[in-house]
Formats: structure tokens, sequence, C-alpha cells
């Protein structure tokens, strides 16, 4: 009985240091493909950044720059772009000494 407790304690460890952050990852992709829609800016696995103009069940048709339309199977997408918040512009008076 003694044996299995080191065992049961390597397979505790083994699960939430190797499986399960494994698992949240599978899940956060399928996650990731499942909310893709036209206008989205997008990475693939790649490396390629394009804006999505077409997507359906399977295929993602991305734009990478004017006039050039690539089509991705949605696995293919690793990361959405987020845009960057536009500039404010800055409204303190500007004093010159």
């Amino acid at each position: 009985m003694e044996q299995l407790l080191p065992l049961a304690f390597l397979l505790v460890v083994m699960y939430f240091l190797l499986i399960r952050p494994q698992q949240q990852r599978v899940k956060a992709q399928r996650s990731l493909v499942s909310s893709l829609t036209v206008g989205d800016e997008i990475v693939t696995v790649g490396g390629l950044i394009g804006r999505i103009v077409a997507i359906d069940d399977e295929t993602a048709t991305v734009e990478t720059t004017p006039g050039t339309v690539l089509r991705f199977r949605r696995t293919a997408v690793s990361g959405r772009i987020m845009p960057e918040p536009a500039a404010e512009p800055d409204s303190s008076p500007i004093s010159e000494d």
C-alpha cells in the first residue's frame, strides 16, 4: 500500500503540470476558432497576418494585402489581433519657455 502512494502523487503532479494546461489550451483554441467573424484581423500558425473577408464551417478566406486573398482552414488560425486603441490628442496647452 505504501508503494502506491508515491505513484499516485506522481500521477496527480503530472495531471496538473502536463494534462490540465494542455486541455486548457485546446479549449481556448476551440473557443477562438468558433468565435471568428468576418472583419477580424488574425494571425495564422505560419505567421501570416490578414483580415477575414469570408468564413464558412471549415475555411476562412483571408485578405493579406489589397487584392491578395488566401483560403485557410479555420483551425490554422492561431490568434486574433486586437486593434490598438486610437491615440487621444493631448489637450493640454503647450507652454514654451
